[in-house]
């Protein structure tokens, strides 16, 4: 039997999962069930790890794999059983054919689609904007979502780790120029740089959080940040 906050915590990861493709951090666990400090997420989640509805990843800052969803929450669970697979990297082939065109899909077979790989995307300090394709990159169709246009990043830096995301992994990017607070997003600052962060808007200004305590937290003025894509998958090749 679990307990209500319990559920609260797997509920909460589940959805965030869903939607952003990683799991929320410690930070943000805490803030959704109002708790005072991360000791009470961490009892929790060894709690869960111990019943054995969730997994803690190894070798990866805060990484959580949800194994299975109590009755109570059986509607968050895929339509085709009620066990979950939550975010998890994929290992996927990448044969090198030509560049293509920015946002230019083709299918390779019935389960993965060809993406161009625009280059580096900084996970630490922004890089310079990411421009023209430097060869194509085979990801999952699971992971695209209707018809809107993709393209995959090299991330270079560990500012994400605790979402997941390493040094050297590769994003899949939906383009997009809007966002919502939360998602985890390739933002153009000033014109010139490019960075993967956490997108808050706060009034008239935009933060992009990091996902590493090493980090601070910029804090820009609207003009000068540009939502280029959010994140909808990642890529970890070992």
């Amino acid at each position: 039997m679990l307990t209500k906050k319990q559920i609260q915590l797997l509920e909460f990861i589940q959805k965030r999962m869903t939607r952003d493709g990683v799991p929320p951090s410690f930070d943000e666990m805490k803030d959704a069930l109002d708790l005072r400090s991360k000791s009470g997420i961490h009892r929790l989640v060894t709690a869960l790890e111990e019943r054995g509805f969730i997994r803690r990843l190894p070798h990866r800052a805060r990484a959580l794999e949800i194994v299975r969803l109590p009755e109570a929450l059986a509607d968050l669970a895929p339509a085709r059983d009620k066990s979950v697979t939550s975010f998890t990297p994929r290992v996927v082939s990448n044969n090198r054919p030509s560049p293509q065109p920015r946002g230019a899909m083709s299918v390779v077979d019935s389960g993965a689609v060809e993406l161009p790989l625009m280059g580096r995307i900084a996970a630490g300090v922004p890089i310079e904007a990411i421009s023209e394709a430097s060869h194509n990159i085979s990801v999952p169709g699971t992971m695209l979502s209707g018809r809107e246009h993709h393209y995959a990043l090299e991330v270079k830096g560990d500012s994400m780790i605790e979402a997941g995301i390493n040094d050297g992994d590769v994003v899949v990017i939906r383009e997009q120029n809007t966002a919502d607070n939360g998602d985890i997003i390739v933002a153009l600052v000033d014109g010139h740089e490019a960075t993967l962060k956490r997108y808050r808007r706060r009034g008239a200004m935009i933060a992009l959080e990091a996902a590493n305590s090493a980090y601070e937290t910029r804090i820009l003025p609207e003009e000068s940040v540009r939502v280029q894509g959010r994140l909808v998958g990642l890529i970890r090749s070992y």
